[in-house]
């Protein structure tokens, strides 16, 4: 564990009592406590809201509810961590989609749907955590304690040395009956911040006497309203699995149709600060009219809703800088705790699972000792490419505000770059496209855009026209 020393294998030797313990039991709590059950003989898990048996919404993960897309770093880091996840999860339905062929999307113009370079997964959240919860809690090493809320660090400056946890009331995971309304110290040898983006543990730091975290954010007061539908038709108009149109400065409007495991179709519709998409009947299908072309409002007008529509609006950029000197030892965060990034973007679930294998791999580093800050510092860069792409993306939207709003001297020609990128991106299947996608999924770094041979075809070539109408029909081999 952090700070501790190892065997020849990059485990910790058992038998010493070492506790860690995870605050929230979400997908990025339970992967951080997967890694940890390798380096401490009791993990335990804290979650505020009763654990489900099967594949449910919780109060504590409002966001369930919406779009959620597993990418391909997200599906190569689960199976890394649990072997054979990404199997599990094609058996139990999770539609596979390919990129860009499955998909008629829009982005500042329509994409070919030529050969996939890549996959996402569109299953419900509350299928893919469920999954991962009854693999993760089948260790005898993890335990949980439910309806618990934490409510502060014990420890000083120097040390976290445990957790503050009021029970809520209801079972826990010890077996016992109702615990009422009391306060306790679960003492542990390491915390790892896993409770999300209201994360409230930089306040918990300071009542210790430490230093909280700087935040960075970037708020473009985007809302979502999302609701589940039947599909009347055999398609969706055409032999693609999804629509998805994507919002730029321009067109601020975003929205579309994705399938869940039980052959039922989410939709999703987003606009700005005073665009907010409503949750009434008449006013979300109204909604979709805003969008750049009328194909998902003539779809939504004989779907069968089989869900109200509800709405969401935390969805700022917010990063905490952990990764800087002046926390004390025995902390982590991970997650939406660390970083999170607006849902559009379809990061957040993929950047868990990558957290989980950087804590995994810091801890197991035969060359360094693996420090608090060191494993912070591999937490802080597993979620640094998906920051710059959301938070670039937002940056440049109309009424973005927040403390990292503010344009940096290379952002200009960098910007200018990327526009040329993206007027490509929809038009070229053979370089630019699949080098997009694939940094836009997160298998591939930032750099990969500006290698020579991308360069040259961004510099120098010519740009290919997108469609000029939705591409109803995927483009057979050699066209």
């Amino acid at each position: 564990m952090v700070d501790h020393a190892r065997d020849e294998g990059g485990r910790r030797p058992h038998g010493d009592g070492r506790h860690a313990v995870v605050i929230g039991g979400s997908l990025a709590g339970l992967l951080a406590a997967h890694v940890l059950a390798g380096h401490a003989d009791r993990v335990t898990v804290v979650e505020r809201d009763r654990i489900p048996d099967g594949p449910e919404p919780r109060p504590g993960v409002p966001q369930s509810r919406h779009a959620h897309v597993l990418l391909e770093s997200g599906q190569l880091a689960l199976d890394s961590l649990l072997p054979g996840f990404t199997a599990e999860l094609r058996a139990a339905g999770a539609p596979r989609v390919g990129m860009p062929e499955d998909m008629v999307a829009w982005s500042g113009g329509w994409i070919r749907r030529t050969a996939p370079t890549t996959h996402i997964h569109t299953g419900s959240r509350d299928q893919l955590e469920h999954l991962v919860r009854r693999r993760v809690l089948a260790d005898p090493v993890i335990r949980t304690v439910e309806s618990a809320e934490a409510v502060g660090l014990a420890g000083d400056a120097l040390r976290v040395r445990g957790v503050l946890l009021r029970e809520r009331g209801g079972t826990n995971g010890t077996g016992g009956g109702t615990s009422g309304h009391r306060q306790r110290t679960l003492a542990a040898d390491l915390v790892v911040d896993a409770s999300g983006r209201g994360s409230r543990a930089p306040r918990w730091l300071a009542a210790l006497g430490a230093e909280p975290p700087q935040e960075e954010t970037i708020d473009t007061g985007q809302a979502y309203a999302s609701r589940v539908y039947r599909n009347a038709g055999g398609h969706l108009g055409t032999e693609a699995l999804a629509y998805w149109f994507y919002p730029n400065p321009s067109q601020t409007y975003a929205g579309g149709v994705l399938p869940l495991e039980d052959g039922s179709h989410l939709v999703a519709l987003a606009g700005l600060r005073g665009q907010e998409p409503p949750t009434d009947d008449a006013g979300f299908t109204a909604f979709a009219a805003r969008l750049p072309h009328p194909l998902l409002h003539e779809w939504l007008r004989t779907a069968e809703p089989r869900t109200p529509a509800y709405g969401f609006r935390s969805t700022a950029n917010l990063r905490r800088r952990y990764d800087r000197p002046g926390r004390p030892a025995g902390f982590l965060a991970t997650g939406d705790a660390l970083c999170t990034f607006n849902p559009i973007y379809g990061q957040g679930m993929s950047v868990a699972a990558m957290s989980a294998v950087a804590l995994r791999d810091a801890l197991a580093c035969p060359r360094r000792r693996p420090t608090t800050l060191r494993v912070q510092r591999a937490l802080f860069d597993a979620s640094r490419q998906a920051w710059d792409i959301s938070a670039g993306a937002d940056r440049a939207m109309p009424g973005a505000v927040g403390n990292a709003v503010a344009s940096r001297a290379a952002d200009g020609p960098v910007g200018w770059y990327l526009d040329r990128v993206q007027r490509r991106y929809g038009g070229d299947p053979s370089l630019v496209g699949p080098v997009f996608r694939s940094v836009l999924t997160l298998t591939t770094p930032l750099s990969a855009l500006f290698a020579p041979r991308v360069a040259r075809a961004v510099l120098f070539g010519p740009v290919v026209r997108p469609p000029a109408a939705p591409p109803m029909r995927a483009e057979t081999a050699g066209c």
